[in-house]
This record gives structure tokens, C-alpha cells and sequence, in this order.
């Protein structure tokens, strides 16, 4: 059908309203709605939110089939209430050529259950030596607009220098992966007291901050856009608090395992704890849910990171870095900041598909739930509690730290332009 009534959706976490789609536009949201041969959807007080925008996902298409593809990761998105998803370069071939990214982009167009954006890599095959053609893959159909080297830091500063140089003539941003490669050669997890304690090689939170630093600095002088992917440590906080009082142009993400998890968990030696960055102590937590919260992080993002089974069940020191996290983002936010009182659902908007989508410059995401916008939208049961069962994943990997936790909300119905992409939970 091409018309929709939503009944009864609590907009934005506000009052029950009706919202009325026509083909792939919102054609009017009030009270009392109705429309001859529309599909009706009951909300029955569900919340409707925007589509959610994820700025980091890795979809490892091209090279990586046996993690994920891009059709298994668009469908885990969907299910996660995602629209679009921005999917990192570290693929094999790395997408660091027009040619590449635009194959990315066309598979995400015949195949995708939400829009994707490739993500050009900053420096040619992610060796931080010289830079990929960054222009090339701005004009071409893929229009990338984001870079990054993730996986890898750009560590040398005048590389890093030059990428924010170029990217500022058309309006891009850097996303750095900020980890300073000698300060981690060997670590295996968070440095601190649980790292002495089961002997394995830490990783400090300056190798974090000290790159957050300069890069800020590097923004400033360049007068550029540096985005921080994954950020992680309270320290860490700090320095983009300040840079942003001082008024660089710089936004930094945070990623739900990290609002929730700590170094704790690392005493199981269960590798699906194992991730770039680490998990960090308690009081780094809470750092960055407060930072969330007053808005010195901008964004939640994923960094949803597949891998095959026999990556992960493994030994601890052999194990891939990654967890998954489309499917479970929403949940973990409503956990750790909604119930908490951290945010309002409005909040939860603005930091998971309004913002996103104005640094990624996804066009036609993150917009109003209002008349004449496109009909990107997610209907979410935020009564629902459950444990998260792996088995039931769209995505092709089950490496989630979350399995058999019980956590709050459920995407029930997901809308691309309003075609429903997840109804009733369940894929379409």
C-alpha cells in the first residue's frame, strides 16, 4: 500500500499522535488522523523516533563475506531501527579508490535494507604513509564525504595534517581512530589494576588522549572538521570538552559497550570482551554518559564489528577485536541513559539520527517527524524487557558481549522512505 497511518505513536517519546505516510513522505502528523485504504499500524503508545543513523558499522564487503556482507548488515540495521549506516574502509581491498567505494555504494542500493554511505579511507591501504585519493572518492557516485583510516590511527601528524587540508575544501570530515601505536604495541586490554592482575598487556588511556590532543590542535590550526570515533576515556572527554569551549570544529562518538561495560568483565578471559578500544573502568562510564548526556559527545555509534565464529572462540591473545552492536544500540542506550534520566527519547533522537546525519551529511536522514519529510522512521515498544539471544540475529556474526542480559525496548517497525523494512519485528 502506499499510504500509512500510524496510530497512537508517542513522537519523540511526547504525546500519542497519528502520522500519516504517502508513498515515501510524512504527509501530516496530528491527532485523530484517518485516510481511506491506508495500512494501519497500531502503536498502542510505542515510541516514534527518526530513522537512526549509524556513523561507524563495518560491513566488510568487499573481502569479508564470512563476517558480514552488506545485505546481512543492512538487515541487522533495520532490525536495530537503522535507516543509514555509514561502513568503514577497512575492507579487502580497502576502499581507499573511487572504484571501490562505489562498489560499496551500488551494492548498498540493490541490496541494502537502509541507505550506505561508504567511508573512504584516509591513507592508501590503511599504512598511514600516503594519502588515498580523497577527491576521486568525494566526486564520485558514492559522494563520500567521511574518511577514515579505522582499525588504524593516522599517527603521523603530518599525514593527519594534510587529510584535514584536503577534506576541508569540499566540506568533509577526518574520522580518526585515535590510538598512538607505540604506547599499545602488546596491549591486550585496559592498563590498570585488572590488567596487573591477570598479567596482560595494558593499554593506557593516554595512548587514546594524546592523539585526541593533537588532533584538535591540527584541526584548529588547519581550521578543518576532525571527527573522534569510539571515544573512551574519561581523559579523553576532557580534552574535547575544552577544544570545543575554545571553538574547533571538532564532534567525537561513543559506542553503547561503552556506556556500559567495564574491564571488569575481562576476568572471564572471555574474548568476546576483547575490543579496539578497550573497555574501560567504572569511572570511565560514567564520564562519558554524563558527556553524552550535556552534549561534549555528540553521537552514539556503533562500531558494530562481525566476525566469524572461529575468530572469537578462541584464546584471549589469539582473538579478533570487535563486538557486534546494530541489533542491541537502541536497547543499550534506553538502558544506560533514558532509564538512568540521562536523556528524554528527544535526546535519544538528536544523538542517534539528527546529529549523525548532519556530520555524515546524509541527505534525507535525520529530519523532523513532520509533514513533507521523507518517512524515515522507527517504532520502538520501549516496555518490552528481554534477553538479547544471539541466534535470533540478522547479522551473519554473534560476537555480542550481550548474550542472555536482560535489556529494556524493541524495535518493532522500521520504515526506509516509507517502505517498511521490519514489521512487527520481523524482517520484511
Amino acid at each position: 500500500m502506499s499510504k500509512i497511518l500510524i496510530r497512537g505513536a508517542k513522537v519523540l517519546g511526547g504525546e500519542p499522535q497519528d502520522v500519516l505516510i504517502d508513498a515515501e513522505t510524512i504527509a501530516e502528523v496530528g491527532a485523530g488522523l484517518s485516510a481511506d485504504g491506508a495500512e494501519v499500524v497500531e502503536a498502542d503508545g510505542k515510541v516514534l523516533l527518526p530513522g537512526l543513523v549509524d556513523l561507524h558499522t563495518h560491513l566488510r564487503e568487499p573481502g569479508r563475506e564470512d563476517s558480514e556482507t552488506v545485505l546481512t548488515g543492512t538487515r541487522a540495521a533495520a532490525s536495530g531501527g537503522y535507516t543509514a549506516v555509514f561502513a568503514m574502509a577497512n575492507t579487502f581491498p580497502v576502499a581507499d579508490t573511487a572504484g571501490v567505494v562505489e562498489q560499496v555504494y551500488r551494492l548498498g542500493q540493490e541490496h541494502g535494507y537502509c541507505d550506505v554511505q561508504p567511508i573512504g579511507a584516509v591513507t592508501v591501504g590503511l599504512e598511514g604513509k600516503k594519502l588515498a585519493e580523497l577527491g576521486a572518492m568525494h566526486e564520485s557516485a558514492a559522494g563520500v564525504t567521511v574518511f577514515s583510516d579505522d582499525g588504524k590511527c593516522v599517527h603521523d601528524a603530518v599525514i593527519m595534517r594534510r587529510a584535514l587540508e584536503y577534506v576541508k575544501a569540499f566540506g568533509g570530515v577526518v574520522a580518526q581512530h585515535a590510538q598512538e601505536p607505540r604506547l599499545t604495541e602488546g596491549a591486550e586490554m585496559n592498563e590498570g589494576v585488572v590488567s596487573a592482575e591477570l598479567g596482560l598487556g595494558g593499554w593506557p588511556a593516554v595512548a587514546e588522549e594524546s592523539i585526541i590532543a593533537r588532533d584538535v590542535l591540527l584541526a584548529d590550526h588547519v581550521g578543518s572538521r576532525v571527527h573522534i570515533c569510539h571515544l573512551s576515556t574519561a581523559g579523553s572527554v576532557e580534552i574535547v570538552r575544552w577544544a570545543k569551549s575554545r571553538g574547533i570544529d571538532v564532534t567525537a562518538e561513543v559506542t553503547p559497550h561503552h556506556l556500559l561495560l567495564t574491564d571488569e568483565l575481562v576476568r572471564t578471559y572471555n574474548p568476546v570482551y576483547k575490543v579496539n578500544p578497550p573497555l574501560r573502568t567504572e569511572r570511565d562510564v560514567m564520564a562519558l554518559r554524563e558527556a553524552l548526556a550535556d552534549g561534549t559527545i555528540d553521537i552514539v555509534a556503533t562500531d558494530h564489528a562481525p566476525h566469524p565464529h572461529e575468530d572469537k572462540d578462541c584464546e584471549w591473545a589469539a582473538a579478533a577485536m570487535g563486538m557486534v552492536g546494530l541489533e542491541t544500540a537502541l536497547s543499550v542506550v534506553q538502558h544506560t541513559m533514558v532509564e538512568t534520566g540521562l536523556l528524554d527519547w528527544a535526546g535519544v533522537a538528536e544523538r542517534m539520527s539528527f546529529k549523525p546525519a548532519r556530520i555524515g551529511r546524509a541527505d534525507g536522514h535525520g529530519r523532523p517527524i513532520s509533514a513533507g519529510e521523507p518517512a524515515n522512521l522507527t517504532l520502538v515498544d520501549t516496555a518490552y524487557r528481554g534477553a538479547v539471544d544471539p541466534a535470533g540475529f540478522a547479522s551473519r556474526s554473534r560476537n555480542t558481549p550481550y548474550e542472555g542480559r536482560e535489556l529494556p525496548g524493541r524495535v518493532t517497525h522500521t520504515w526506509l522512505r516509507g517502505r517498511a523494512t521490519l514489521v512487527d519485528g520481523k524482517l520484511a
